[in-house]
């Protein structure tokens, strides 16, 4: 008789295998072999031992499987409160070779000497702001793979737009939550495989295939759309994809921040272009949507200002309106279950599926012309080393 695979032996077979599981795929990947309150107990335990992190990405709970560095990372607190520094010290935990400084001015000297994996960034700091620091690391041939969290209890409006395109990982508002701190802290230093990217790790087709199919089955309860960055692919023309995909960063950590305190009542995933697929209780989708809408129309003027145009001497309205620049303005798009139930008929048929238990996960352009949309003119391709963007003719360009 073959002896059972122990459940904690289990779970790292699996999430080696994957890089990363949700917690309803490992539910259902082990539960019939061990039990759910096994599992969950299991999961726990691991997770406490930093065998495994979670972290709630796109509204989804995924765990990650860790591994142990051979030398002990080194993260550098640039913080000029000194409780708020301590805070964060004690906060991302005990396996680190931290060093706490209390000045910019002294940020790059320190950056340089400690060469530290990951640096945690106030934005306002005497003698030199976090802003230019988070610039200057990033351009620093010797320096620009440290990660920077940025921590800031500044406007975000302009200040986190400003950080993504200067090169930072994440941007958290204070007061933060130390929890969410070594969350964040633990996935970009220990994640086994692919860096973990706050963008590229979103739901992708598979996790959103899964909550399209649950979210069909659940009948009226729950609404399916799109949030679209409109003129996306106009704006990378005239300002380069790198600029875009800011912009795409942008959004994703919005969504991220408006979903966080609705719990487990929405959905985001990425789509893979210029769309975010957006699945939960109406009111919910609805107010989630209007904030990211509202933060991300106030940041807008600030974008248009880093790309050279400034709104001292310039009406932004009538800016707005120019074919010059593109306008830049987000979308929601509910899709009526009728018509993705219609649709997704279509499109098991050209499959060939006849069981819904042989449905598998759908594709990217599946899942877009499920949810409606069609003649994208962006096209995202997501692997290891980050993203890529790609602008091919919309429907106003073709011949």
């Amino acid at each position: 008789m073959v002896a059972a695979i122990p459940l904690n032996e289990e779970v790292v077979t699996i999430l080696n295998d994957k890089q990363q599981m949700t917690l309803n795929e490992l539910e259902v990947a082990l539960s019939g072999s061990y039990g759910k309150e096994n599992v969950s107990k299991a999961l726990s335990s691991m997770e406490a031992e930093n065998v495994i992190a979670s972290r709630r990405i796109g509204g989804i709970l995924t765990y990650y499987l860790l591994q142990q560095p051979e030398t002990l990372s080194r993260v550098l607190i640039v913080e000029d409160d000194k409780n708020i520094n301590k805070l964060m010290a004690l906060s991302i935990g005990k396996d680190l070779q931290i060093k706490q400084i209390y000045d910019g001015g002294e940020a790059m000297k320190t950056a340089r000497e400690f060469n530290p994996n990951l640096v945690i960034l106030d934005l306002m700091l005497p003698n030199k702001d976090g802003l230019d620091i988070c610039q200057t690391i990033k351009s620093d041939p010797g320096l620009s793979d440290s990660v920077v969290i940025i921590v800031s209890a500044m406007d975000p409006t302009s200040n986190r737009f400003k950080g993504i395109e200067y090169g930072a990982d994440y941007y958290i508002k204070k007061p933060f939550d130390p929890n969410e701190l070594r969350n964040l802290v633990t996935l970009f230093l220990k994640k086994k495989g692919k860096r973990f990217d706050p963008l590229i790790d979103l739901p992708d087709e598979e996790r959103i295939s899964n909550e399209i199919e649950s979210r069909i089955k659940d009948g009226g309860k729950y609404s399916i759309g799109t949030l679209k960055v409109e003129n996306l692919a106009a704006y990378a023309k005239r300002f380069k994809e790198k600029s875009a995909i800011v912009i795409l960063r942008l959004v994703s950590q919005l969504l991220q921040d408006a979903i966080k305190v609705r719990g487990k009542n929405v959905f985001v995933g990425f789509l893979n272009s210029n769309e975010f697929v957006i699945a939960g209780m109406r009111d919910e989708i609805t107010s989630a949507v209007s904030e990211v809408k509202s933060e991300f129309n106030a940041v807008t003027p600030f974008i248009l200002q880093d790309e050279g145009y400034k709104s001292i001497n310039l009406d932004i309205e009538s800016l707005f309106e120019s074919k010059e620049v593109p306008k830049l303005q987000l979308k929601y798009t509910e899709t009526e279950k009728g018509e993705i139930i219609k649709r997704r008929e279509e499109i098991l048929k050209v499959k060939g599926v006849v069981s819904s238990g042989d449905i598998g996960a759908y594709t990217y352009d599946e899942l877009q012309k499920m949810l409606g949309g069609e003649d994208l003119d962006i096209k995202i391709t997501r692997d290891g080393g980050g993203i890529g963007l790609h602008v091919g003719k919309g429907k106003n360009e073709r011949n």
